[in-house]
Formats: structure tokens, sequence, C-alpha cells
């Protein structure tokens, strides 16, 4: 399987100390992937990395192969994923504007039939679970509906250490095991669904929404 992992924040100021704290978590979400799912193919997708222009125009709103390059080879590692990992931190009980800006450029075409993680986590006590309700609907609207189980990291702060280690005192094995109960499923949904796509092209069997409302309206 080819897993995207988003990290959705381009915080760059404090306090909160540090910054960056999704660093933190992504760092040890790779490390999961890398020890216990090796047969796997991991991309991180850094939201700091993608100067978007401030008025929004999306990749599909581009005449054909007259959109940005950076969104043009977004657009083709989503398209050619199988799943995805969304890691966001919680603002005013929501989710990334960074995150939802960035995933926003692109047609739920790109992401639709295939299954998606929410990762959540904060500063404080609640490990973004405010934020990760609303994303359960926003996902599912893009198509890439999210697995049942959820990771939410309160005070990341406390557990991981810079490059996404644990801090001392802090059991790996309880941790690992607390991603894999989430990475299981996503990576058994996007066996099942990619075997299924082989078989049904679900865009020819259900009409891409891709230019007016109408297309979409009921009659």
């Amino acid at each position: 399987m080819k897993f995207l992992v988003f990290l959705g924040s381009v915080r760059d100021s404090t306090p909160p100390k540090p910054a960056r704290l999704g660093v933190r978590v992504v760092e040890a979400i790779l490390a999961c992937l890398k020890m216990r799912y090796q047969d796997h193919e991991i991309e991180v997708v850094d939201a700091l990395d993608y100067s978007l222009e401030p008025i929004f125009k999306p990749h599909f709103a581009y005449p054909k192969n007259k959109a940005p390059s950076e969104l043009n080879e977004l657009a083709q590692k989503i398209e050619s994923a199988d799943g995805y990992i969304m890691v966001s931190p919680e603002y005013n009980h929501s989710m990334s504007p960074a995150l939802a800006n960035l995933l926003n450029h692109f047609g739920s075409s790109l992401f639709s039939y295939k299954p998606s993680a929410i990762v959540t986590y904060s500063a404080g006590q609640w490990g973004g679970m405010r934020a990760a309700v609303g994303m359960r609907t926003y996902l599912s609207e893009l198509g890439c509906l999210p697995v049942s189980a959820m990771i939410h990291v309160p005070r990341a702060q406390d557990i991981f250490t810079a490059n996404g280690t644990l801090q001392t005192g802090e059991d790996q094995d309880s941790w690992f095991n607390y991603f894999a109960r989430t990475i299981n499923q996503l990576a058994w949904w996007a066996q099942a669904t990619k075997a299924h796509r082989a078989q049904a092209d679900p865009h020819q069997l259900i009409s891409d929404f891709k230019a007016t409302p109408s297309e979409r309206n009921a009659p």
C-alpha cells in the first residue's frame, strides 16, 4: 500500500512551545510505520512546503497542464495513493486551517474510494478530539472516508521529543500498539478498496462532480 501522511500545521510562533508540535507526532507515526509496516510505501506531505497563492484557485480550476507544478505533483501523489493519514492540531475546536486549505485545492475525485485515518494532538489534555469530530465530516465529503479508530495525543510535548522518540518514562510498545489499532484498520480498508477498484472503476459507476452544482442536484 502507498500512504500519504499529511502534516497540517504551519504554525511558527510561540506560545505555546514548541511551535510545530505536529512534527513530533508525525515522526512518531513514521517510526511506528517503519518498524511495524515495512511493506508499505509512506510519504509525508507537509503543508509548510506549499506556498499557495493568497487568492484561492484549486488545481482543477486551471486549464489543462497550466496548474503550478507543485499542485500537479501533489495531485499525482494523491491520485496514486491507497490511503491517507491526516495529522492535525485543533484550532477553535476545529481542524487546522492550513490542512483544510491545502486539501481544498483538490477535487474529491482524487481522494474518493480510499480510506483515511485521523490523527490529532494538542499541548493540552484533550488531544485535539474536538477537531477530529469535524474532520470525520470533512473527510467523508472529500470521499476518503475515515476509519472508526482515531489517534489522539494529549500533551504531545511531554510524550515525544523533537525527533519523535518517546520521552523518558513513556512506553514505546504501548504507544505503537495504540497507533496500530488505527493503522491496521487503514491498511485493511486500503487493501480492500484497492482490490475492488481493480475490478470495478467507481468513477465509471458514479460520475464525479466536476464543474457545476447541477451535476449532483436532485431533479
